[in-house]
């Protein structure tokens, strides 16, 4: 754990590093699409797309947690109301589909839904039909963001999907691998603990500044 903590200064640090690996002359010829999966995604994909014209976006999805343990998060929704859940941990812990999928129609109302219009001022996400998908997040837990994303924007037929993500647990690499046309990382760690662990400053990503680069 010690040996990658800090490994990264910042978002601006993690960019640069980024850009060294990513074919970005293709990222801009071929228009790729900056598909964010997180708050500090949107950060990160805004920093990482610096002066080109690619569109950046915000696929917004909620976790479905646990009945009994709200930091327990067992399955994942997004807009389309695309749903993925980890099924070890609902066998585990014996848990009804009915609640799983009653949550997430409840999260969607509630909380995406509210988003979109707050954010997005009631746009619905694009159509990433024959696209070049690149999703990006600043680091990954769990995998579910972006196994949720993944599911959503394949299901729409683009062209190709990749991921781009500085930091990354060795086994969610694993996971994605199959899913993804090609995923740029810097770090794949085995006993990952928090996202925040590997960078010397991530501030957190307020409302303003949201609205600011979705608005763009």
């Amino acid at each position: 754990m010690n040996k990658y903590k800090h490994i990264l200064k910042d978002r601006s640090d993690a960019a640069l590093k980024l850009k060294e690996i990513l074919p970005m002359t293709k990222v801009r010829d071929e228009a790729w699409e900056f598909v964010a999966v997180s708050k500090g995604g949107l950060a990160l994909a805004e920093t990482l797309r610096g002066k080109l014209a690619n569109r950046v976006d915000f696929l917004f999805s909620e976790a479905v947690n646990a009945p009994n343990n709200s930091s327990c998060e067992i399955a994942r929704v997004c807009e389309g109301e695309e749903i993925v859940i980890n099924e070890k941990l609902v066998e585990a812990f014996e848990i009804k589909y009915d609640y799983i999928y009653g949550e997430a129609h409840r999260k969607h109302e509630e909380k995406i839904l509210s988003y979109m219009y707050q954010y997005r001022k009631g746009r619905h996400f694009p159509s990433m039909r024959d696209r070049v998908v690149l999703l990006i997040d600043e680091g990954s837990e769990t995998g579910m963001k972006f196994m949720t994303a993944l599911k959503a924007i394949l299901s729409m037929k683009p062209k190709a999907v990749y991921i781009a993500v500085p930091v990354i647990p060795s086994d969610v690499l694993e996971q994605l691998e199959p899913f993804a046309d090609e995923i740029f990382f810097l770090h794949d760690i085995d006993d990952y603990v928090e996202t925040s662990l590997y960078y010397k400053d991530l501030p957190t990503v307020d409302e303003d500044r949201l609205e600011e680069i979705l608005g763009d």
